[in-house]
């Protein structure tokens, strides 16, 4: 018992260390000052592998720490909260599916917990950079908001993009990973 909770404990900071690189290390650059990156295969495969809750923050630390030591301190505390609720409902979705499915399904389960998982991803970004930008241009007022909105539309389709890569990796992954008897056992 005590060993399956130091492993668990392991693959955690293992998982949010390469959410950290994979999101440091893969950057396109976007017109909208932020960055197209890989992090979210991990971000993805931290809930599934680990459960909701440990899942949650492995992927809210990495992805936090990646946006402090990238330069992007500002949007680190939203940026755990964002990928913490992505991996943990991406999490909770795949387990309640996989418990309803025959496991050679399982792939569907994760392309529908990742589907919730980075929709929250884009909205979640979507909300902190329309009030970031709100308040930064006056405060919450109206015609704040209505800018802030505008502006933020622009970065959803690359937030759509990095979330579509994250899904895609993690299910190119998902099979190597299913070879590890210690995750696939966190996995069934």
């Amino acid at each position: 018992m005590k060993d399956q909770h130091i492993k668990k404990i392991v693959i955690a900071a293992l998982l949010a260390a390469m959410t950290c690189v994979a999101t440091m290390m893969i950057k396109i650059p976007t017109p909208t000052f932020g960055y197209i990156h890989p992090g979210d295969c991990f971000v993805l495969l931290s809930g599934i592998i680990l459960g909701p809750w440990t899942g949650a923050l492995a992927a809210g630390i990495g992805s936090m720490f990646a946006d402090v030591f990238s330069g992007y301190a500002s949007w680190a505390l939203a940026t755990f909260l964002i990928k913490a609720l992505t991996a943990g409902s991406a999490s909770l979705l795949f387990h309640w599916i996989t418990s309803r499915i025959p496991s050679s399904r399982r792939y569907l389960a994760l392309l529908a917990g990742g589907l919730l998982g980075e929709s929250i991803m884009v909205i979640g970004y979507f909300l902190y950079e329309t009030g970031l930008t709100a308040f930064g241009s006056g405060g919450l007022t109206p015609s704040a908001l209505a800018s802030g909105i505008t502006a933020s539309l622009s970065g959803v389709p690359f937030n759509i993009v990095q979330g579509s890569v994250g899904i895609l990796l993690s299910i190119l992954l998902f099979p190597i990973l299913l070879k590890i008897p210690q995750l696939r056992h966190w996995m069934d």
